[in-house]
């Protein structure tokens, strides 16, 4: 096994595994909300068998990146994973996947209902040679609504699933979140969603179908806080939480840059307006209580706008870290980026690897496997699988695994109408 790239966090036993070791996971899914699942999943210490076709996932031409076949996107996405390369098409290469999925715990795939059937790599055909498998599928839409066979890329699922509507609550135009919120929202719901299957399966022994729709996860989402008084039905109120639609929460303007300042209670407001020459807010009906101040955010924003364009950044932020008020200075994309560990990726070179956020005392996240190239590991995984190098020979000069064949091969992940 590679060495482990970077150890992320503290640990008091430090365990290079991390707490997933053990598990193995077959990753059919592609783009963004599957991989980002199971990027994590291998940061965790889980084996990742990715499968690829002979072009490699879409993400890996997300944008620029050191080599045409690894975008800066693909460098962290496709990290602790090893990649294989099979036609899911040909019937050799969906009885390799069959015979790899024997060996995983859990398969993971977006592909949607129709192409799962036309390739029979639906749950009861994975069950027939895994029978405790966590099988998971991820989809836009629930596979018994009207909508399931329809394609849903992120921003349909935003349109869908009352992102966009928020922003015409806000401004009066539907508008798209400026990142991809539905697919990574689903790709944590994936990760949970499976985590719990498989702790499930720990106590019981029995693995499950477990089915992810996009449009579903992300109306969650967004409906914790957009609920709000809606959820009273005798109520009949309109939903929407007001305190975070107002126009007036925005980053504010300093006299030399700008930062988000968030005074949430009576005592904070009135410290800031005291700053700002008000000897006494007292009496003033918007700061009787906390409900008060959510209901006039847009007029108590305004006034603190006003206030915090007097002086700077930094005398705003040591005020605000003296009355405990919540703040920050706007960063930069860029200054995100440049505080980014660097890791060797031994073909590409040198690139920003995004650390993994949940910091584990004995068990931590590692990188073991730089992002891979397309079919890097086909001829290890399936050995694992129990092909014997005739066999695997075989696969390679019948073009299965992409290696041989002069013609053009469409695969199931290469297709994107089959997937979601």
């Amino acid at each position: 096994m590679a060495e482990p790239v970077e150890q992320l966090g503290p640990a008091v036993v430090p365990d290079p595994c991390g707490p997933l070791e053990g598990v193995r996971v077959l990753d059919l899914s592609s783009v963004l909300m599957g991989p980002y699942a199971t990027q994590i999943l291998g940061d965790l210490g889980a084996d990742v068998v990715n499968v690829e076709d002979r072009a490699g996932d879409r993400n890996r031409a997300m944008g620029p990146g050191p080599a045409p076949d690894m975008s800066g996107v693909a460098l962290n996405l496709l990290r602790n994973k090893r990649s294989i390369c099979l036609d899911l098409k040909d019937p050799l290469g969906r009885e390799a996947c069959l015979r790899i999925a024997s060996t995983c715990d859990v398969l993971i795939t977006n592909l949607r209902p129709g192409a799962r059937r036309r390739l029979r790599l639906e749950y009861s055909d994975v069950a027939a040679v895994r029978g405790d498998i966590i099988y998971c599928q991820a989809a836009g839409f629930p596979s018994d609504s009207e909508h399931a066979e329809e394609p849903a890329l992120d921003d349909i699922i935003q349109a869908a699933s009352g992102v966009c509507a928020l922003y015409e609550l806000r401004s009066g135009t539907p508008e798209l979140s400026p990142y991809v919120v539905a697919d990574k929202v689903a790709g944590l719901t994936i990760l949970w969603a499976v985590l719990a299957a498989l702790y499930h399966r720990q106590r019981t022994g029995h693995g499950q179908l477990v089915e992810v729709p996009m449009s579903d996860a992300i109306a969650a989402f967004t409906l914790v806080e957009h609920g709000n008084a809606a959820m009273d039905v005798a109520s009949g109120a309109a939903p929407g939480y007001g305190r975070v639609l107002t126009t007036k929460r925005r980053p504010k303007r300093t006299s030399d840059g700008w930062i988000a300042i968030v005074p949430h209670t009576p005592e904070a407001y009135e410290a800031i307006f005291r700053a700002g020459g008000r000897e006494s807010a007292g009496g003033d009906q918007r700061l009787e209580s906390r409900l008060s101040i959510n209901q006039n955010a847009d007029s108590l924003y305004a006034e603190v706008e006003e206030i915090v364009r007097t002086r700077t950044t930094e005398h705003w932020l040591s005020f605000c870290r003296a009355n405990g008020i919540p703040a920050s200075a706007v960063r930069s994309l860029r200054d995100l980026v440049d505080e980014l560990p660097i890791a060797e990726h031994p073909r590409t070179g040198p690139y920003r690897l995004i650390p993994t956020p949940a910091r584990y005392g004995t068990t931590p996240a590692t990188v073991r496997r730089h992002a891979a190239t397309v079919g890097e590991h086909t001829d290890e995984v399936l050995a694992e699988a129990g092909f014997e190098a005739s066999e695997i020979e075989a696969l390679h000069r019948s073009g299965v695994t992409g290696r041989s064949r002069t013609t053009t091969l469409q695969s199931a992940a290469e297709d994107p109408s089959d997937h979601s």
